[in-house]
């Protein structure tokens, strides 16, 4: 028998606020944190907005000497996880310290540690680099970093998927829970690519938005006047607990992880496969690993980055799925918020699932003024819903074909 999995504690670190409390009522009054870019000069680059992180001081969480030694990325990913514990109540002497596992995804890790060295490399030469730069930089430092602070020996993995990256974290950790390897799991993901070198890249492929005279408007998922994505940053947090464990010691529960699926297109490298098949496959597995039919499905917080090809693959691929069923969801993008946070995009959009079932507050997609004859569905738009959500599903896809979902239920 799988053990039962829970959410207990959740923390974020986002660009429409660091906290639950200001994070969701910034979600449900559709705030938008996209914003010019002030952390560098952008001016030379054709997109210059961002969904930049501005209330977040690395001291409240970290000692000023180790903060010096780390990415922001890891900031973000520290903060986030003491948010979290704190939100659950889990005090790090109280439980086996084996039994206590961490699990988080990024895609790019300390990107913005890669490109302060290899100036330094170019202007200063060799013997100025840091002796810092390789463990700030390495992707699995932040889970490691969250388990040399709490003294958390259980499984500590990273998983790099792309814009899946979290998705999959997240998916993991319940698997190791289920199988009953650990009690607890923190789990999620962090990411800081707002930095010339990121905003440079994904300009050349031209994957963003250049509606840089209109910032909180730029990021407008299905929508048909939508350009590209919005780069987001910051961690999203989650506790994740065996029931048992979390009953033993009186924790409160969000909601109940209840299943997880991943596939992969295996069609290109940067493009979604336009016809959504591999996106719905892992819809399908989810849901069937949750013991559910698609018809329980209530809500499904989109990935829907706002690019013209992707926001039309999602929407075949939730047709493909749920059939006639799919006009009646509730679908929305809260990217068109928080911006994209790539690799920690799915840790803060479980986040969001976990909240709007326990709170029958579906946040809306914001941004939706001009509706696409081929994304017809119903994206909550603008407003958001009050409505009973006793299932959700987030997505995550990301380049190279990587597509991961879970799907959590409310707790009974």
């Amino acid at each position: 028998m799988k053990k039962r999995v829970v959410i207990t504690g959740v923390g974020m670190v986002t660009s429409i606020g660091t906290g639950k409390d200001v994070f969701w009522e910034s979600l449900v009054n559709g705030k938008s944190g996209i914003v010019p870019i002030s952390r560098f000069d952008a001016s030379e680059l054709p997109a210059r907005i961002a969904g930049e992180v501005r209330d977040f001081d690395p001291l409240n969480y970290l000692d000023k000497k180790e903060a010096r030694r780390m990415d922001r990325y890891t900031h973000f990913a520290c903060g986030a996880t003491q948010i979290a514990l704190e939100d659950a109540g889990l005090n790090p002497e109280s439980v086996d310290s084996e039994r206590v596992g961490v699990l988080i995804g990024s895609g790019v890790g300390g990107i913005e540690t890669v490109e302060e060295q290899a100036r330094i490399l170019v202007s200063k030469g060799p013997g100025r680099i840091s002796p810092f730069f390789v463990p700030a930089m390495i992707a699995n430092i932040a889970g490691a970093q969250i388990a040399i602070n709490y003294g958390f020996k259980g499984p500590n993995l990273t998983t790099v998927s792309a814009c899946a990256s979290s998705t999959n974290s997240a998916g993991e950790a319940l698997r190791l829970i289920q199988n009953g390897e650990v009690d607890v799991m923190v789990t999620g993901g962090a990411e800081a690519p707002v930095i010339p070198l990121a905003m440079a890249g994904f300009c050349a492929l031209r994957a963003l938005s250049t509606r840089n005279d209109e910032p909180e408007k730029a990021s407008r998922p299905f929508d048909k006047e939508r350009d590209g994505f919005i780069m987001g940053e910051g961690a999203g947090i989650l506790i994740f607990e065996s029931l048992e464990h979390a009953r033993a010691r009186g924790a409160y529960i969000y909601a109940e992880v209840a299943g997880y699926g991943v596939t992969c297109d295996a069609y290109h490298i940067t493009a979604t496969d336009p016809e959504g098949t591999g996106a719905a496959k892992a819809m399908e597995i989810a849901v069937r690993d949750a013991g559910l039919a698609p018809g329980d499905v209530d809500y499904i917080n989109a990935h829907g980055t706002s690019t013209p090809i992707g926001d039309v693959s999602e929407t075949l691929a939730v047709k493909r799925l749920f059939g006639d069923y799919a006009g009646k969801l509730a679908i929305s993008s809260t990217k068109s918020m928080t911006g994209h946070l790539l690799g920690a995009a799915g840790g803060i959009e479980t986040i969001i699932c976990a909240l709007a079932i326990e709170r029958g507050v579906i946040p809306p997609t914001i941004n939706y003024e001009y509706p696409d004859p081929d994304c017809d569905l119903n994206y909550v738009p603008n407003k958001c819903l009050q409505k009973e959500v006793k299932v959700a599903m987030s997505n995550s896809f990301g380049f190279g074909g990587h597509n991961a979902t879970i799907v959590l239920k409310k707790f009974e």
